[in-house]
């Protein structure tokens, strides 16, 4: 079994201290998992998300990276290992252009120039942005910013990704991209966390998935298991995937024999058929 890497532990959360956001939330979260948090608008993911990194700090709970217990002094070990991609790329970019953007967060940790262009350059090439360099940020299409925030946070090098509605504004073919990017940085060892209403994305790439319902958590388990629990999908205004609703279909039909292996994907489908 894989060190817990990341714990939540009571965490609440609410603005302006009127309704809460997030409530008594507890979660393990171990080294290398490939996670989805859904649920519907104003479950309480991006909250989340903002509470992991750092970026708020929760009015109660305890938050613990790599056993160490985040206090205000050292919260900084937070901003250092959990990367956090924004959904409206206009939130995160504040550099003139592409480079000196993607440059900043490895400039800030005080690495020599050679190195700072050493990531930034690999990770240009991560998102396919290595003729993108000289270019105004302000200039990009909404995609395009998207890989470039996406780049910021590779740069960091971080122990945990969180992105946060990562395929919004990407076209078909850089949503393929950002996929391998994704498995990429899994085979590393990388650990990701990704919200996003898109199911049929989440049961492709999550090994398990939680379901967040008015700041709370109704659901935790594998991703088969979940998308098929058909009281947590109504409460959270949650579709099966279409691979998995097909798959149903055929087997009650018995044009597919029942089983217990489910196909996350085209190839594996191809497989059970």
């Amino acid at each position: 079994m894989k060190p817990i890497q990341l714990q939540l532990k009571q965490i609440s959360y609410s603005y302006n201290g009127e309704k809460q956001v997030l409530k008594n939330v507890n979660l393990d979260i171990s080294q290398g998992e490939k996670i989805a948090i859904l649920g519907a608008n104003g479950a309480g993911k991006s909250t989340l998300f903002t509470c992991m990194n750092g970026v708020i700090t929760p009015d109660s709970g305890e938050i613990v990276i790599e056993g160490k217990k985040i206090t205000k002094k050292n919260k900084i070990e937070l901003t250092k290992k959990v990367a956090f991609v924004f959904q409206q790329p206009d939130n995160q970019i504040i550099a003139p252009t592409v480079l000196s953007e993607i440059s900043f967060g490895a400039m800030n940790l005080k690495l020599p120039q050679e190195q700072v262009l050493k990531r930034v350059y690999e990770a240009m090439e991560y998102m396919n942005l290595k003729t993108f360099e000289n270019r105004t940020t302000h200039t990009l299409s909404g995609g395009e910013k998207k890989r470039v925030t996406i780049a910021d946070s590779i740069v960091m090098q971080p122990h945990i990704y969180l992105f946060d509605e990562p395929t919004t504004a990407l076209d078909p073919l850089h949503q393929q991209m950002l996929e391998e990017v994704l498995e990429k940085l899994s085979q590393q060892g990388k650990t990701i966390l990704l919200s996003t209403h898109d199911v049929d994305f989440a049961y492709r790439f999550a090994q398990r998935v939680i379901v967040f319902y008015k700041g709370e958590i109704i659901a935790d388990d594998t991703a088969e298991t979940v998308f098929c629990n058909n009281k947590v999908l109504s409460m959270s205004n949650l579709k099966q995937p279409i691979l998995l609703q097909i798959q149903h279909i055929l087997m009650q039909k018995g044009l597919l024999k029942q089983c217990n292996i489910f196909a996350k994907n085209i190839q594996q489908f191809q497989k059970l058929i």
